[in-house]
């Protein structure tokens, strides 16, 4: 390895526990020890909140660990759990780690043919499933390779056909012993299986131990510098999703935050609102209509916008000193006080006024948002990770350079190899890949380095994205471009909603871009347009020069190179989790270039 480019993890702060829980078991039997009446879980019902103490979701762990003990479960068993974000998931995955079997998340928008993939490919011996998403198990019972038990969450009056066992019958088992059970369970056993999204072929399974949670939930707290024990938090991304099981699932067991879940993510923006978290980790989409929320309050209201955009301009003179290390000066710190008046109602507004760190990942996110936010005063930071880490590797929540993702987590190693791939080492590394060894020397070399497949630069210990490996663009004159920064940056036009860049082989780099639906019927509504039927919206050349005319100011900050020449608007949308896109909303370039081949030759012609 030629490259010296490293960036050692950040150390302990002073007086830091010495001991903390090897495995996820048994950190829930110390949560419990230590605040049995907390609230851990709580969820909307018709009538308003419910919720589980913590005694409550031992208790229920555990008869539900004697249930699937009583239906065969063995140690080393593998379950595949498809719900969306409801306590019954949390008992669910907690009872399966009681008993030594592996939870195996399915995101809850996955067809029937990839949950047979995922239980077939994982040798489930039991799924557990909502009733809301069983038809998504039909077939499944085929891949699990014999008679296996089907376990449905369902509330009351719902009826089940033959063969089907109800959630509930596991609930009425009598309670394992917790700490016998809990001790029971080794750092080295696999906490769960995480499929990847598979934008490059079939899903890979991320094989990811208690040792490795244990290790990962400490270093982050690590970096916040204090515990999290009562911070609220909403859980609304899939539990397929590594980010969402470490951020309010295994930190929560941990740390004793309490959860409230949201089964629908589009509904998050109220459940903010509603729960006023302190503590929130979201994906760029959530930011992005957030910050388009914000723009679109402020832009109706001329005596609002008045009074916020002054104050977002001071905020953002804030930002910039605090990222350079400056001290504000008696002027700005009393332009700052009055400023915060005025953006605190906003924070008030979106449910944002009590959070002490905001987390954006999985996916890039556009500087401006960060600073936006930041600006608003919400201490918005951008986290960078994988499956194969067990999410982080690199954040940092209180020196914060908009366009980086920080420093290594406390522990964890970051280098660059020859070729500027980002290469990590750190007890979040996974083990390797399910039943693919071939696939885990790829990733992981002799030294115990994890391969990210990322490029990336490493200033003063801090590290800048610059793209994929893969994903590379080389232009007939020899130009390298990485696309997902351009995408990122198409995205934040106000009027777009999804971006592809092509350009491979090619003279210059073009990009296809969707058109966001509600921004579209905002623009519509400002142009007397409000009747005219999104088809035929979408072909007004009017709205076409105004999305031309964003797209080129986004895209100004790059090389000559890197900015797209032509542009195609497309009619489609392209939802996340889907043909084209991820459910970590990674765009599926291989699929999104074939299908619109066709546009992108008219691009060039």
């Amino acid at each position: 390895m030629t490259r010296v480019d490293s960036a050692p993890g950040r150390q302990s702060p002073p007086g830091w526990p010495s001991t903390w829980p090897p495995t996820v078991a048994g950190a829930v039997v110390a949560t419990v020890a230590a605040r049995p009446d907390e609230v851990a879980l709580r969820w909307r019902v018709p009538d308003g909140w419910s919720s589980w103490t913590w005694r409550d979701y031992a208790e229920r762990a555990a008869r539900v660990a004697t249930g699937l003990h009583e239906l065969g479960v063995e140690r080393g068993d593998r379950i595949v759990l498809l719900t969306r974000n409801r306590p019954e998931f949390h008992a669910a995955d907690m009872a399966a780690l009681l008993v030594g079997a592996v939870p195996v998340s399915v995101y809850e928008s996955s067809s029937a043919e990839q949950v047979r993939y995922v239980a077939g490919h994982a040798e489930a011996v039991m799924v557990i499933v909502e009733a809301a998403l069983l038809e998504r198990v039909v077939g499944a019972r085929e891949a699990l390779g014999g008679p296996r038990h089907m376990v449905v969450i369902s509330d009351p009056g719902f009826d089940l056909a033959p063969g089907l066992v109800p959630f509930s019958t596991l609930l009425d088992a009598a309670p394992t012993d917790l700490g016998a059970a809990a001790a029971e369970a080794r750092p080295a056993d696999l906490a769960t299986l995480i499929y990847t999204s598979g934008t490059t072929g079939p899903p890979k399974a991320v094989q990811i131990t208690h040792g490795n949670v244990a290790w990962t939930v400490r270093s982050l707290v690590q970096a916040v510098g204090h515990r999290l024990a009562g911070w609220r938090m909403v859980s609304f991304l899939p539990m397929a999703h590594v980010a969402e099981r470490v951020a309010t699932h295994y930190l929560h067991v941990y740390e004793g935050t309490e959860v409230t879940t949201c089964s629908d993510a589009r509904l998050v923006l109220d459940y903010l609102r509603d729960v006023r978290p302190r503590g929130v980790f979201s994906v760029p989409l959530v930011w992005e209509r957030a910050y388009a929320s914000i723009r679109a309050l402020a832009a109706a209201n001329p005596e609002q916008r008045a009074l916020v955009e002054p104050a977002l301009a001071v905020g953002r003179q804030v930002v910039e000193a605090r990222s350079t290390g400056r001290l504000l000066g008696p002027d700005l710190e009393r332009q700052w006080a009055e400023a915060d008046r005025v953006l605190s109602v906003v924070r008030e507004l979106m449910g944002l006024d009590q959070v002490e760190v905001a987390i954006s990942a999985a996916a890039p996110i556009d500087p401006e948002i960060v600073v936006f936010f930041r600006s608003l005063g919400v201490p918005l930071s951008e986290l960078y990770g994988l499956s194969e880490s067990t999410g982080p590797l690199t954040w940092d929540p209180y020196e914060v350079h908009p366009g980086d993702v920080g420093r290594p987590i406390p522990g964890c190693e970051i280098r660059l190899g020859p070729d500027g791939e980002i290469l990590a080492r750190g007890g979040n590394v996974f083990t390797g890949y399910f039943k693919d060894p071939g696939r885990t020397a790829e990733a992981i070399d002799a030294d115990g380095w994890l391969h990210t497949g990322d490029l990336g630069m490493l200033e003063e210990g801090r590290l800048r994205i610059v793209g994929r490996k893969k994903d590379l663009i080389v232009t007939t004159g020899g130009e390298n471009v990485s696309p997902a920064n351009i995408e990122t940056a198409l995205r934040s036009a106000p009027l777009v909603d999804q971006a592809c860049v092509a350009g491979d082989g090619r003279p210059y780099v073009v990009a296809l871009v969707t058109v966001d639906r509600e921004a579209l019927r905002s623009w519509a509504l400002e142009h007397d347009l409000a009747t005219v039927p999104t088809a035929e919206l979408l072909h007004r050349p009017e709205l076409r020069a105004e999305i031309a005319r964003e797209l080129s100011d986004a895209t100004g900050r790059f090389g000559r190179a890197e900015r797209p020449r032509r542009f195609a608007i497309l009619d489609d949308e392209w939802p996340v989790d889907s043909e084209l896109v991820t459910a970590t909303m990674k765009v599926r370039r291989d699929r999104v270039l074939a299908k619109y081949a066709a546009q992108i030759e008219a691009l060039y012609a």
